[in-house]
């Protein structure tokens, strides 16, 4: 199970590259249940996301399953996909015992940077205080859900 608050960022972090980082591509066959594809650095992997029901509004609870897949099998399942790719690079920055996750998007969603943190619990992601440069918590904003930007233009 995954539990996590999404942010917007107001700024990005002075020392950002000095984060480790990877490339993202990923496009969606399916948004609820979500099925999606990515490209992570050199691996492939497909993704069941279903989002737990009755779950706290401001908060991002779903069930999720990962495999590795060929690189075939992303392309087959790559042509097939709805909406727009995905484009992103990501950061992982070490903050207070957790890891943020910085999306800096590419292409058609240029300029808008999203932060993630998973949590252990709910009770976890309550005591959680952001860094100053995190912006909005829109965890519960479908408008900052991948599946949704891949389906919707800028």
């Amino acid at each position: 199970m995954e539990i996590e608050k999404k942010y917007l960022v107001k700024n990005l972090p002075e020392d950002i590259n000095k984060y480790e980082s990877v490339e993202i591509e990923q496009a969606y066959l399916c948004s609820d249940p979500t099925l999606r594809i990515r490209k992570k650095g050199p691996k492939y992997i497909f993704t069941y996301k279903n989002r737990v029901k009755g779950s706290d509004e401001k908060l991002c609870i779903a069930d999720e399953i990962e495999s590795e897949i060929s690189f075939d099998a992303y392309m087959h399942l790559f042509k097939k996909a709805d909406g727009w790719p995905i484009h992103k690079t990501r950061y992982m920055i070490p903050y207070d015992g957790y890891t943020i996750e910085l999306d800096v998007f590419h292409d058609n969603r240029e300029g808008l940077y999203l932060a993630e943190v998973e949590f252990m619990s709910v009770e976890d992601s309550r005591d959680f205080v952001p860094p100053d440069w995190f912006g909005e918590d829109v965890s519960g904003d479908i408008r900052y859900t991948n599946s949704y930007m891949s389906s919707h233009e800028k």
